[in-house]
């Protein structure tokens, strides 16, 4: 696996998140925000974040597999969320484990989450951005 996850002593030990990737593959993969779209883009989830964070999950999973990769090769995500506040969190938390129920695989990466005002379209509530090394 080109990915080692850790939370070196010194720093939080978050449950959630790792605070550090080291990536040791050959082709580094950027993969575009994704969002609550199926494949035809049809929206997912208005006006539930956690169905959303679950599609977007997945969308990035399917972007992966694409490329002959999967979650187990992400260095790191990037999340943002419209209107971010704590209330959202636990929706958040939600749609995370949803996904990775859904998926099979350890999501928890390296992650920044970012309050926005808003995404490319009024109904969206969080997209997903991850890059990732592949052998």
């Amino acid at each position: 696996m080109p990915i080692e996850l850790s939370n070196p002593p010194g720093l939080p030990q978050p449950d959630h998140y790792r605070q550090v990737a080291v990536a040791t593959g050959s082709r580094t993969v950027y993969v575009a925000g994704q969002v609550a779209r199926t494949a035809d883009g049809t929206p997912v989830g208005p006006g539930d974040l956690a169905a959303q964070v679950e599609q977007a999950y997945v969308n990035v999973g399917t972007a992966l597999a694409g490329v002959g990769g999967s979650f187990d090769d992400v260095a790191k995500l990037t999340i943002y969320l419209v209107d971010l506040d704590p209330s959202k969190l636990e929706a958040l938390g939600e749609g995370v484990g949803r996904a990775t129920a859904r998926l099979g695989l350890d999501l928890i990466k390296p992650v920044t989450l970012l309050g926005v005002a808003a995404l490319g379209e009024p109904d969206l509530l969080v997209e997903v951005e991850a890059v990732a090394v592949l052998p």
